[in-house]
């Protein structure tokens, strides 16, 4: 575990949940059966620090489920089970994932006394209609108001947001992106739908009510949503679900899963700037472009996609790149 994966884990699925959402099975997608306990916690912490180097920056994180829509109690308890670490500098913060209808000042106040720094708000969409159909149970105001309450009571505040859900279109999912960088988070994750054995969406995709969200979908729609999101200044710290046994052995039935679905957005991105260098007159040519150290990959594209498009596309005779001191997805001809 490096610096870079600082991050110690802990789910909670299900937990404090008032809806059962069509796209969700928590168990199946955290590969986790039960809901944590303080001694969960104490043991995650414990595990993770040993794992790490000494002077990591570490964050304990309680994903799956909305946390502060469990019983107070029971949320004391897990939070309760941190403090230790916390008191000892062992852990740098706590941050969770909730629901926007789940947010108010009695909730923030309990969250900055046990020492949570970050509060993720599973908002999905800004879109009424697809929050209806996904059975969300919260509406585009509830999540409006708590982005504003999260942030003005100094938290980190992180919206996530889903592709492809039922009623969704590209013109929806770009103006949820939209609203989002309105609200002003400190980041966002982007989860392309994915089929999960055992869901409501898997009903409906089997009988037909339900069209699935495929990868090349998710990853041409991704890369305008993170476009939007970089003009902001806004990072996108996570897409598409992280990858688990269960779901890779088939608890992904269909939609967006792919393992490496950051790195196909991030090659698609690449060829839009690749594309923007190229004419008519390039027909026969081998071209040269100039890419930034360590991206000759994303660049090429997977199974060398990217060249493969390009040369289809523009007639070209070959694609060369070359690596050079460019900043971030930067693109230029030799």
């Amino acid at each position: 575990m490096t610096a870079r994966r600082s991050i110690i884990p802990v789910f909670v699925p299900h937990l404090g949940c008032p809806h059962m959402c069509v796209f969700c099975n928590q168990r199946r997608i955290s590969g986790e059966q039960h809901p944590a306990s303080a001694g969960d916690v104490e043991r995650a912490v414990a595990e993770g620090l040993a794992r790490l180097p000494a002077g990591t920056p570490v964050t304990l994180a309680f994903y799956g489920g909305s946390f502060t829509a469990i019983p107070a109690a029971e949320q004391e308890e897990l939070l309760g089970a941190a403090q230790p670490f916390l008191s000892r500098g062992e852990i740098a913060g706590i941050r969770l994932s909730t629901r926007p209808d789940a947010i108010d000042d009695a909730v923030l106040e309990r969250l900055r006394r046990f020492g949570v720094r970050t509060v993720e708000l599973g908002v999905q969409s800004m879109d009424e209609e697809v929050l209806r159909l996904s059975e969300r149970g919260h509406t585009p105001e509830d999540a409006r108001r708590a982005a504003k309450m999260v942030r003005e009571a100094g938290f980190e505040l992180i919206l996530q947001m889903m592709t492809g859900l039922p009623g969704d279109t590209p013109e929806r999912s770009l103006m949820t992106a939209r609203e989002f960088c309105s609200l002003r988070p400190d980041g966002v994750r982007i989860y392309p739908t994915v089929i999960i054995r055992e869901t409501p969406l898997y009903d409906m995709w089997t009988s037909g009510a339900y069209q699935e969200h495929t990868v090349e979908e998710a990853v041409g729609l991704c890369a305008q949503l993170a476009e939007i999101f970089d003009a902001s200044g806004i990072p996108v710290i996570r897409l598409g679900l992280n990858p688990t046994e269960e779901l890779s052995a088939g608890d992904a039935a269909g939609g967006a899963y792919h393992p490496a679905l950051g790195e196909l957005v991030l090659s698609r991105r690449y060829l839009a700037r690749e594309r923007e260098l190229l004419g008519p007159s390039d027909a026969g040519r081998v071209v040269t472009f100039l890419v930034p150290k360590g991206r000759t990959s994303a660049a090429t594209g997977q199974h060398r996609a990217n060249v493969s498009a390009l040369m289809g596309e523009f007639c070209l005779k070959g694609v060369k790149f070359t690596e050079s001191d460019l900043p971030p997805l930067t693109v230029r001809r030799a």
